[in-house]
C-alpha cells in the first residue's frame, strides 16, 4: 500500500511539472514560472505533512524521489559555478574591462559588503532587545543536545586569527579549489583568475598574436559556459517547486510555533536590513521597486534552495542582464559574497546570538562597549563564511568564541534553522547584488538604460 502511494506521489509531482513546462511552451515569462512552482509547492507540501504526518515512511521516501528534482537541480547549478567565476572574470580581462579598474572595484566591493554586515550586525541587535530575546528561555531537548555536541566538535575548526583568514583566502592549490574544497574556495579562484587576467595584459604588450589566440580560446570558452548556465536555469521553476515541497512537507511546525517569537525577530531584521539595500540603490539615484521587480526571481530561488553558491549562477546572469552591472564587476560581487560579508548568515544571526547568550556570560548587552565590539567583530569575522546550507552556524561559532561566550546557544535553534536560514540566504544574495550594483554606478559603468528598461535584455531564459 505505501509503495502505492508513493507512486502516485511521486505522479502529482510529475503532473505539476509538466504543467509548468506547459506555461513556458505557451511564453510565460521565467519568473511567474519561479513563482508558480513556489506557490505549488508550499501548497503541495503543507498538503502532504497533513495527509502523512512529518515523520511517515511514506513521506520520507516520498521527498527522497522528489530529491532528484530539487537537490539535483542544486547540484547542477553548483557545478558550473567554479567555471562561470573563472572563465567570466579571465573574459573581463581579454576584453579589457578590468583591465584598468580591479584594484578599485575590489575595494569597493569589499568595502560595501563588509559595511553593509555591520548594518545588519547593528539591526539585529536592535531587533534581539526590541523582542526582548534571552538565551535562558530556550529549551534543551535530544535534537539540542546532540547539536550542542556537534557544534563544540566544530569550534576547533572555525578558531582562527583575521591574519589566518587573510592567507586562506590565496589559492595555494587552485585546482584544489576549482573542486570547492575549501570554503573560501571561490575566492581563491577569483584570485587566480585574476592573476591570469593581469598575466594576460602583460603578455598583449609584448606578444600580441599570442595574446589574440588565447583571448579567442576565452571567448569560446565563455559562450560556452554562459549557454551551460542557460541550460541550468531553465530548469529554476521545476527545481523551486522540488525544494519547496520539500520544505514546507518536512518542517516542524510545532518546534517553530515555540520559538515563534524568535523567528518573527529575525524576520524583522532581515527585512529591515533588505530596507536597507533598497535605500541605499535609492541614495544612488537608482529606482528600488524596479530594483525588487527585477531580483524576486533570484531571492525566491536563494530562498528556497538556501545555498548562495548554488544562486551564484542566477545572481550574475541577473545583474548582467536584468540590472545593466558589467559581468566583471557581477562576477567579482557575486563571489565575493559566497565568503565576504554574508549579510544575513555573517551579519544579522550572530550579533543576535550574541546578545541572547551575553546576560548568561553575566554581561550587559545594552552597554554601549559591549554593542560597538560586537559589531566590529561580527564585521571582521565575516571573511571566509562558506555559501551553503550552514555557513550561519560557523559565523555564529567565530563571533561567540572570540567574545568569550557560551557557544550552546547555536544547538538550541536546531529545530528553526532551516526556516530563518531561507531569510538568511536571501539577503546574502541582495547583498551581494547591492554591492554589484553600487560598485558599477560608482565606477560609471552601469548600464542604466538596461536597468530602467529602456534597453531590453540580451537572453531570456
Amino acid at each position: 500500500m505505501s509503495a502505492l502511494l508513493i507512486i502516485v506521489n511521486i505522479i502529482i509531482l510529475l503532473l505539476f511539472i509538466i504543467g509548468l513546462y506547459a506555461l513556458q511552451k505557451k511564453h510565460v515569462s521565467f519568473s511567474k514560472r519561479v513563482f508558480a512552482g513556489l506557490g505549488i509547492g508550499i501548497v503541495f507540501g503543507l498538503i502532504l505533512q497533513l495527509v502523512y504526518g512529518v515523520k511517515s515512511d511514506v513521506l520520507k521516501t516520498t521527498i527522497d524521489w522528489y530529491n532528484i528534482v530539487g537537490s539535483g537541480y542544486v547540484k547542477l547549478l553548483q557545478m558550473v559555478v567554479m567555471p562561470l567565476v573563472f572563465i567570466s572574470i579571465v573574459s573581463a580581462f581579454t576584453k579589457l574591462k578590468l583591465a584598468n579598474k580591479v584594484g578599485k572595484i575590489s575595494s569597493l566591493i569589499l568595502g560595501i559588503l563588509v559595511g553593509t554586515t555591520a548594518i545588519a550586525a547593528a539591526i539585529g541587535i536592535a531587533s534581539t532587545l526590541a523582542f526582548n530575546l534571552d538565551g535562558a528561555q530556550l529549551q534543551q531537548g535530544e535534537a539540542e543536545k546532540a547539536r550542542i555536541e556537534q557544534v563544540q566538535q566544530k569550534l576547533g575548526d572555525v578558531q582562527t586569527t583575521l591574519p589566518q583568514k587573510v592567507v586562506s583566502l590565496l589559492p595555494a592549490n587552485p585546482f584544489q579549489d576549482f573542486t570547492g574544497e575549501r570554503p573560501t574556495s571561490t575566492i581563491a579562484v577569483v584570485i587566480f583568475a585574476a592573476f591570469i587576467g593581469v598575466a594576460f595584459l602583460g603578455i598583449k604588450r609584448k606578444n600580441p598574436e599570442q595574446a589574440e589566440l588565447f583571448a579567442k580560446i576565452i571567448d569560446t570558452l565563455h559562450t560556452l559556459t554562459m549557454r551551460i548556465v542557460t541550460l541550468i536555469l531553465r530548469l529554476s521553476p521545476y527545481g523551486v517547486l522540488a525544494i519547496m515541497t520539500k520544505v514546507t512537507a518536512t518542517s516542524d511546525y510545532n518546534a517553530i510555533w515555540q520559538l515563534g517569537k524568535f523567528v518573527i525577530a529575525s524576520y524583522v531584521a532581515l527585512i529591515v536590513m533588505f530596507i536597507v539595500h533598497l535605500l541605499l540603490l535609492a541614495f544612488a539615484g537608482l529606482n528600488p521597486v524596479t530594483y525588487v521587480k527585477k531580483v524576486l526571481p533570484v531571492l525566491s530561488f536563494a530562498f528556497t534552495s538556501r545555498t548562495s553558491a548554488g544562486t551564484l549562477p542566477l545572481n550574475v546572469k541577473t545583474q548582467t542582464e536584468e540590472l545593466g552591472v558589467p559581468e566583471g564587476i557581477a562576477n567579482f560581487a557575486g563571489s565575493f559574497g559566497l565568503s565576504i560579508g554574508q549579510n544575513g548568515c555573517a551579519g544579522t544571526y550572530p550579533a543576535m546570538l550574541a546578545v541572547m547568550a551575553a546576560p548568561l556570560a553575566g554581561i550587559d548587552p545594552l552597554t554601549p562597549s559591549f554593542i560597538l565590539t560586537l559589531v566590529a567583530v561580527v564585521a571582521l569575522s565575516s571573511f571566509g563564511v562558506a555559501g551553503v546550507g550552514g555557513g550561519a552556524t560557523f559565523a555564529a561559532l567565530l563571533v561567540l568564541s572570540t567574545l568569550n561566550l557560551p557557544i550552546a546557544i547555536v544547538g538550541l535553534l536546531i529545530s528553526v534553522e532551516p526556516l530563518i536560514d531561507m531569510g538568511r540566504t536571501a539577503l546574502n544574495v541582495s547583498g551581494s547584488m547591492t554591492a554589484g550594483l553600487l560598485t558599477s554606478k560608482a565606477t560609471k559603468d552601469l548600464d542604466t538604460a538596461v536597468y530602467h528598461g529602456t534597453k531590453e535584455a540580451s537572453v531570456t531564459v
